[in-house]
């Protein structure tokens, strides 16, 4: 059984400061006309609708490098074992390509001498060299989200979203004569306009869920005082809508508002905890529990990309020259102070182990979009999600053979399941450049790029 009528993907259960986008279900009307037309025209029929449904990317980004010995695989190909840091990462294996010898060149000094970690973020997506300064007149370049957004963002309710577990601070001094702003932020809408990302969950379910009108801080002081979910307030849209579902399409919105539902109230859990202060100058507040906000961004982030309530985002899991400690994993020191180790092996098995609790997380949030069914295939399939450093080695702050991973298949356009060895530092840039084609947006120039990386096809 399906719903007797078409469904426009376009669909929200609204309700007082609520807006609920849906997600992807059988009963929805484009999808249908595709496939229609591929069987008419005597085409797949998989395909079309395969290629009718929306491609997204995100990238993420961890702090301090890495311990390059227990990342990089031994061999190149499709028969590599992954190493120690990215065991985690196995039964995923088949959406992954690991890309070693990406570099950004413009993250060197070119005479600007110290300040690393500054320009290892603020390069990372736009393979431009930022001006040194501490004052207002900071300058890198469009990064590649933003990049994208500024030609597709309108299809979406969010042209973008950007996150972050680290509230720091955008303005002065943070490294060797840097401003902040380039160490804490990940995207460009320009040249002088960071993005500064969210760091609160709550601001970011809210911008989710919130009807982006005028009433929706007065919606959600209300539902505050009446300790109501915003599922309350859409329960009777909810009810009229599923009431000319299809089977299958009622077991998705069920599981989906479910999931609503629970990101809400581990939200509101989340806030009983301090934020504890930070360890040292321009070190921003850390909240209680670290893993449960990396785990609340993923899956709203998640819910995101479900609900094609955006398609492009970034996520500064921790930001560059972050030394917050991991008691998590018996890790009581901090992450900068062991990237800078000296080639003391003991320092280096610490670094590798934090580099593991980093990919461990970052599993949770693969594990998550595999799990989201999509047309034929699964969420996972139409993205591309970078991983990775705008260092490799933190002890020297070098910015070659960054730890780079891709996973997901961009809509069936990329090969997965490899270790893909390139030539010594071929521009990350140039990974982008091809993103950019399968975000339909072709360009032929990004930063620092020098060609498309066709490999990854």
């Amino acid at each position: 059984m399906i719903s007797r009528w078409p469904i426009p993907r376009r669909t929200f259960l609204k309700g007082l400061g609520t807006a609920i986008a849906l997600p992807l279900l059988d009963a929805m009307g484009p999808l249908k006309t595709v496939a229609r037309a591929a069987d008419a025209a005597g085409g797949s029929t998989a395909a079309a609708a395969a290629s009718a449904l929306p491609r997204r990317m995100a990238f993420m980004y961890v702090p301090n490098g890495a311990n390059m010995e227990d990342w990089t695989p031994a061999t190149a190909g499709t028969s590599f074992e992954l190493p120690k840091i990215l065991a985690p990462l196995a039964p995923y294996r088949d959406s992954l390509n690991v890309i070693t010898n990406l570099a950004q060149d413009k993250a060197n000094a070119y005479g600007d001498g110290g300040g690393g970690h500054a320009r290892a973020s603020s390069t990372f997506l736009t393979g431009c060299h930022p001006r040194k300064t501490a004052g207002s007149d900071i300058r890198a370049g469009i990064s590649v989200d933003q990049f994208a957004a500024s030609h597709i963002g309108d299809r979406t309710r969010l042209p973008s979203l950007e996150l972050s577990c680290d509230s720091g601070v955008h303005a002065g001094s943070c490294d060797s004569g840097y401003s902040c702003a380039y160490q804490f932020n990940l995207s460009w809408r320009s040249e002088t306009m960071p993005m500064n990302p969210e760091v609160d969950p709550r601001q970011v379910f809210q911008r989710l869920f919130g009807s982006g009108g005028a009433d929706s801080a007065e919606a959600q002081a209300k539902r505050d005082l009446y300790n109501k979910s915003i599922l309350d307030f859409v329960s009777d849209d909810a009810k009229r809508f599923q009431s000319d579902l299809g089977a299958t399409d009622r077991r998705k919105l069920d599981e989906y508002l479910s999931a609503v539902r629970e990101i809400e109230t581990r939200i509101a859990r989340s806030e009983q905890f301090k934020p504890v202060m930070p360890a040292g100058a321009n070190e921003p507040e850390m909240f209680e529990n670290y893993q449960e906000q990396l785990r609340l961004m993923f899956d709203m982030l998640a819910l995101a990309f479900q609900t094609d309530s955006t398609r492009i985002s970034t996520f500064i899991m921790a930001h560059e020259g972050s030394n917050r400690p991991y008691p998590v994993v018996n890790i009581k020191e901090g992450h900068h102070d062991l990237s800078h180790h000296r080639n003391q092996q003991e320092k280096k098995d610490k670094l590798a182990i934090i580099n593991r609790y980093h990919i461990t997380q970052f599993a949770y949030f693969i594990d998550k979009l595999r799990n989201i069914k999509e047309g034929d295939g699964t969420l996972l399939d139409n993205c591309m999600i970078v991983y990775g450093s705008g260092l490799s080695n933190g002890n020297e702050h070098t910015p070659e053979n960054l730890p780079i991973l891709l996973f997901g298949k961009g809509g069936g356009t990329i090969t997965t399941g490899r270790h893909i060895k390139l030539n010594a530092e071929t521009p990350l840039n140039n990974l982008f450049l091809s993103m950019l084609d399968r975000m339909g947006v072709p360009t032929e120039h990004l930063g620092d790029s020098t060609g498309k990386l066709e490999v990854i096809a």
